[in-house]
């Protein structure tokens, strides 16, 4: 049987500029994916994110992807790359505005 967890990581904020979510361990996940629910906006703001990968939750570097650009409301899913290593977060830059977020990850494994 499968094992399965959400978490919210933010919960209905404002953010503009960088942001970056606190380390997840995820080494008994399979797989992994990020929910970004965009539920206000304050201009056109555009959000460019990009999933980190860390061996210890200190040191990060981005997982290879492209990353993933994010504008308007709605929900948005970012899918985290096969065989991530232990620890995972999203880092992302918001220009043009700002966004109240609604962020979540849903590990199975």
């Amino acid at each position: 049987m499968k094992h399965f967890n959400d978490s919210h990581l933010e919960i209905k904020k404002y953010f503009e500029g960088t942001l970056e979510t606190l380390p997840y361990e995820a080494g008994w996940a399979d797989e992994a994916i990020f929910f970004v629910g965009v539920e206000k906006v304050n201009g056109t703001p555009v959000m460019k994110a990009q999933v980190q990968l860390s061996q210890d939750g200190i040191r990060w570097t981005d997982d290879g992807s492209e990353p993933t650009i994010i504008e308007g409301l709605g929900q948005h899913i970012i899918k985290v790359n096969p065989n991530f290593g232990n620890y995972i977060r999203l880092r992302a830059d918001i220009t043009g505005g700002t966004m109240f977020l609604n962020l979540h990850i849903a590990c199975k494994g």
